[in-house]
């Protein structure tokens, strides 16, 4: 139970649950607290549109339109108000009620603890608003009816001279209002709930199932389950984007996880092979060829080529890892990159004639690169290797060198058996394998492309190979030519 409490589904539900009701809460609050001012605001603003009618239909007509002052009458009617006009002199010239006996103007009322009845002491009702900057609003108590009024005067400049309008409205009774607020506020909260739990429930659901399964994939990855391990999206773009990732992370994972078995199987079979010659060798100097000096001699040479090649295997090893590790120090240096191939073609002589190769330089000025001439050399080395290592005798080899704008691009191409496409993405890896039978290398330690790749990376080249099975393969680098003086 703890833990499902704790689970993303749950807790998705609750924040959108406790959000709705925080965002009723706060309507609630405002709108109970506010309305009995919000109220007795937009009564005195509906007064004053009262009091601006009044002023235009009585006071700047002077009066003298009887379908004005009917006029008048009438807004006073229709807005529940009674109204009158006091001269300077507390006289009364204007009077509409619209309320009958529930108008203050006929009753006691008390303005500054002053008790007055409007209709018979105009001048003390005008001195109140003089006293007030010409106009005021005030909330009394109806002494007939107990009910709340507001009391509206202001000061009117016409031809006449100063009258003052006054104005006397009931307030409702706010109480009954904010009881019939109270039963529908309850009433929509309720409904608010349920739907706020039905959609809070719709939406974790639907942010929570994708993320769910991702979870069980992800156990089935840290179980090295990679058949089953598949990431799905859903229609967030984010979690499809995180779904995509992962995927590519398992395939990869799935990659290195194949690559580190060859390896591990490799490197034994690798290591095994020599060892095994190393020790029947010697048992046979010890047994057989002990006292024979020319057997002895032979089978010396053997221990010998195994201890080297097991010393080359070490050496490659330690090289490609130091080369990876981003610690390596390249020895950059001018050197004539044509005359390098042309070196290292010599080395191939023997090769060439014994198995009557072609092999075409196209180029013939001197171009120079700066770089590591060992390591590029190295990887020219590695490149004629398998050209000639899957070529047919009398099979063609082409090294071509471009000279391009800013850059040199050096290619190696055979018309030997080629590279399966699917598998030209991974011959870069160590011990990576087309044929997956393991043999081992009748030249070199099997590590030579991993090898060329890290030299490459540390040079910042670009390279690649562009092959098809039963074709051959063009093996290709480009290095920049800055630097060079």
């Amino acid at each position: 139970m703890r833990h499902r409490l704790r689970g993303i589904k749950f807790n998705v539900w609750l924040d959108f649950f406790l959000f709705a009701l925080a965002i009723l809460l706060i309507l609630g609050i405002l709108q109970f607290s506010l309305i009995k001012p919000y109220y007795r605001n937009n009564k005195i603003t509906t007064i004053q549109e009262v009091a601006t009618k009044l002023e235009s239909y009585i006071v700047d007509n002077d009066g003298s339109s009887e379908y004005l002052v009917d006029k008048a009458f009438q807004v006073a009617v229709n807005n529940s108000v009674c109204a009158a006009i006091f001269n300077e002199q507390g006289k009364l010239v204007y009077s509409a009620d619209g309320l009958g006996q529930s108008c203050i103007f006929n009753q006691k009322i008390t303005l500054q603890e002053q008790e007055i009845v409007p209709f018979d002491d105009g001048i003390a009702l005008n001195e109140h608003v003089d006293a007030n900057f010409n106009s005021f609003s005030e909330v009394l108590i109806n002494s007939k009816s107990k009910q709340e009024m507001i009391l509206f005067g202001e000061k009117i400049e016409s031809n006449l001279g100063n009258l003052y309008l006054y104005i006397n409205s009931p307030l409702e009774p706010v109480d009954s209002i904010i009881s019939f607020f109270q039963e529908q506020y309850f009433f929509y909260t309720l409904i608010i709930i349920g739907f706020s739990i039905l959609i809070s429930v719709f939406i974790s659901n639907g942010l929570s199932k994708p993320i769910v399964k991702m979870k069980s994939s992800a156990d089935s990855l840290s179980k090295a389950d990679y058949e089953n391990t598949h990431f799905e999206g859903s229609y967030f773009r984010e979690i499809n984007d995180l779904a995509t990732t992962l995927n590519e992370a398992t395939h990869k994972l799935e990659k290195v996880d194949e690559l580190r078995k060859d390896l591990i199987a490799n490197v034994s079979h690798d290591i095994k092979t020599p060892l095994t010659m190393i020790k029947a060798y010697a048992e046979m100097i010890r047994d057989i060829s002990g006292d024979n000096p020319k057997k002895r001699e032979e089978h010396l040479d053997v221990i010998i080529q195994e201890v080297d090649y097991l010393d080359h295997l070490v050496l490659d090893m330690q090289e490609l890892s130091k080369m990876q590790s981003g610690n390596y120090e390249l020895n950059r240096k001018n050197f004539d990159i044509v005359e390098k191939i042309k070196s290292i073609l010599t080395l191939f002589q023997v090769l060439i004639d014994e198995h009557h190769f072609q092999v075409s330089l196209e180029s013939d000025e001197s171009i120079i690169l700066y770089a590591d001439e060992i390591k590029i050399g190295q990887v020219i080395y590695n490149f004629l290797s398998n050209s000639f290592k899957h070529s047919d005798d009398y099979g063609k080899i082409f090294v071509r060198i471009i000279k391009k704008d800013d850059c040199v691009r050096i290619e190696v191409e055979d018309e030997g058996s080629g590279i399966p496409e699917e598998s030209i993405p991974y011959i870069w890896d160590r011990y990576y394998k087309i044929d997956k039978s393991f043999k081992r290398a009748t030249v070199g330690t099997g590590l030579g492309l991993a090898i060329v790749k890290a030299i490459l990376d540390n040079h910042e080249a670009q390279y690649g190979v562009v092959s098809e099975e039963g074709k051959g393969s063009t093996f290709w680098f480009e290095l920049a030519q800055e630097n060079v003086f």
